[in-house]
């Protein structure tokens, strides 16, 4: 994991400095299965309105295709990021009471409003590496009092080669790279995710970016979430995970970072961004 707390002290020594990390090497040619390229589509400026800060780690507010302007909004970050600790291996926390604050940034980085959730709705390590909190403000209520309007969550597939940016909130900073491709499986520490987006070597994100919306610079439409990047090239260990296809093959690539698909997430709430794990096309993590 994109460590929340440990790291960020060195990484800020290296932000403020204005230095970017050392760029690791390109992930090798030739492994893993072919994917299809996405076609030159034309690309928009990312900023990071909407993104947020959460104490430890990165954020977004976010909608679904089906949300309505009146419903609470919600913030998408990483499981590994809630303030209780990381969840264990099959845990699946749903619907549990949370007041936690958040800082929203516009355009520019500056920090306009703080934000408080009323509940966090989901929460997992398990196939995936997502927490998602509803907010006691709707969207109307955040668009009419800052200007600011959610990210949307799309709710397909990425692709791979599509440019894209990593927006960290806690970092008021951009990372931006490609989709290099998907991992069949990805196992760090105790945990295992699937279907991972892997980036090429130019978004070295650092502590802190975790739950950062990895956002798609030709439509604007989050497609993932940041979560991770194997720091010391050591095999499957906590902040250094590696890849395993779907014949058990492993591989390490060090330096490459990596996040977590967010399409199966608009299937799984219902009317009012109510979380329904039992609606039909949902396929995330049950508890």
């Amino acid at each position: 994991m994109r460590k929340p707390l440990v790291a960020a002290c060195f990484a800020l020594a290296i932000a403020g400095a204005g230095a970017a990390p050392a760029v690791a090497a390109p992930a090798a040619a030739g492994t893993g299965a072919a994917t299809p390229k996405a076609a030159a589509p034309t690309l928009k400026a990312v900023n990071l309105a909407g993104t947020v800060a959460l104490s430890n780690c990165s954020g977004s507010v976010v909608r679904f295709p089906s949300s309505l302007d009146t419903d609470p909004a919600l913030v998408l970050s990483n499981g590994h990021c809630l303030s209780t600790g990381f969840p264990e291996p099959g845990e699946v926390l749903v619907n549990q009471a949370s007041s936690r604050t958040f800082g929203l940034l516009n355009s520019s980085g500056t920090r306009v409003a703080t934000l408080r959730a009323s509940k966090l709705a989901y929460g997992t390590m398990t196939d995936t590496d997502v927490s998602i909190y509803q907010l006691t403000s709707t969207y109307a209520s955040i668009k009419n009092s800052y200007g600011i309007s959610a990210l949307t969550v799309q709710d397909t597939h990425p692709v791979a080669g599509t440019a894209i940016t990593v927006a960290s909130g806690y970092w008021k900073r951009l990372y931006s790279c490609n989709i290099d491709g998907f991992v069949y499986r990805m196992k760090e520490g105790d945990w295992t995710w699937k279907d991972s987006v892997r980036y090429t070597s130019a978004c070295q994100t650092i502590g802190g970016t975790s739950g950062s919306p990895v956002i798609d610079q030709a439509t604007g439409k989050v497609v993932a979430v940041n979560n991770t990047g194997n720091e010391d090239g050591q095999r499957c260990t906590e902040n250094n995970p590696c890849e395993v296809d779907a014949n058990g093959n492993v591989t390490v690539r060090k330096g490459i970072n990596y996040a977590q698909e967010t399409y199966l997430i608009p299937a799984c709430f219902k009317a009012g961004n109510q979380i329904d794990l039992n609606k039909s096309g949902c396929t995330l993590p049950k508890p």
